[in-house]
């Protein structure tokens, strides 16, 4: 039985004027995503309040979508901070496959 699917990979990089940063975000700064796992290089700080505002399009971003699609094209959040410039861009860097078996303990649907 075939229990595979493949999520994209997310790169998600600080961007914008870095004059127009009110919050400790540094351009460049970045954090991948790989499945249910959130890797920020060793040193680099993360806003959490930032975290938060990018957090509910992660696993959207990482669904194969339609060509169409917004969630194909729109790729930048803005800061949850009204008065900073920053802006953090989620890139599609890559496909890893996954098994459902081993992300759930459900079996799945029909089977």
């Amino acid at each position: 039985m075939n229990d595979e699917f493949e999520l994209w990979d997310l790169k998600v990089e600080v961007v914008g004027d870095q004059g127009s940063f009110v919050c400790r975000h540094r351009v460049g700064d970045y954090f991948l995503v790989s499945g249910e796992n959130l890797t920020v290089p060793a040193g680099q700080p993360l806003s959490i309040y930032a975290l938060s505002a990018i957090l509910p399009l992660l696993p959207a971003k990482q669904r194969m979508t339609d060509e169409n699609d917004w969630m194909t094209t729109d790729a930048e959040v803005a800061c949850p901070d009204p008065n900073c410039g920053a802006r953090f861009r989620i890139s599609r860097t890559g496909r890893t496959r996954f098994r459902h078996g081993e992300t759930t303990a459900l079996p799945q649907s029909g089977r």
